[in-house]
């Protein structure tokens, strides 16, 4: 009697379930993107975003930070503290996206030069050494010449740890002899 009841108290469990799953959730009505709608006045499906709408993860609020500028100069000064992570991500990042045209020590000599493009200028000129480290950010970002913009391609972290490499190259070249350790000094007055 016990298999009996078991098996009618089986049977009677499966026809609930059975009677409960409905499509309703998946049979609902929706409105798919883009599509008419006779719901809006206007005959669209989509809304437009509400004015001052910002998406997920794109508030920019320092302008500086995400522009290169303020109060329309170029920062002189890398927003963001410099360290040796942030140099070795910056020479990282100037190896991939930078030596074809500027070549690893930044002189114009990349290998696009040899292919017969336009070389571009060395950072160590006078007019790139003393401009404002915020420039080359911005140069990344919008393009200037014939290099376009690498904002799609390199997010503004890595923009920065560019500029403060390319700002450490720049040392790296021209560096002032009395900056040296003494012992570096008459090392370089033997070499002239």
């Amino acid at each position: 009697m016990t298999s009996r009841l078991s098996r009618a108290l089986g049977l009677l469990a499966s026809c609930l379930v059975a009677g409960a799953c409905r499509q309703d959730l998946y049979n609902q009505h929706k409105m798919k993107p883009l599509s008419d709608s006779t719901f809006f006045a206007d005959g669209q499906g989509s809304r437009p975003p509400v004015p001052g709408t910002v998406a997920r993860g794109f508030l920019r609020e320092d302008k500086a930070y995400f522009t290169g500028q303020a109060d329309g100069k170029f920062l002189t000064a890398v927003p963001v503290p410099i360290t040796r992570a942030l140099l070795s991500r910056g020479q990282e990042r100037f190896n991939i996206y930078c030596t074809p045209c500027h070549g690893k020590l930044g002189d114009g000599h990349g290998m696009i030069v040899s292919r017969g493009f336009k070389q571009p200028q060395t950072f160590h000129s006078d007019r790139l050494r003393t401009q404002a480290v915020g420039y080359f950010y911005d140069v990344m970002t919008q393009g200037f010449g014939q290099m376009s913009s690498y904002a799609s391609q390199v997010p503004p972290e890595d923009r920065w740890a560019i500029a403060a490499y390319v700002r450490a190259l720049q040392y790296s070249q021209h560096a002032p002899a009395s900056e040296l350790a003494p012992a570096d000094q008459k090392e370089l007055e033997k070499a002239k």
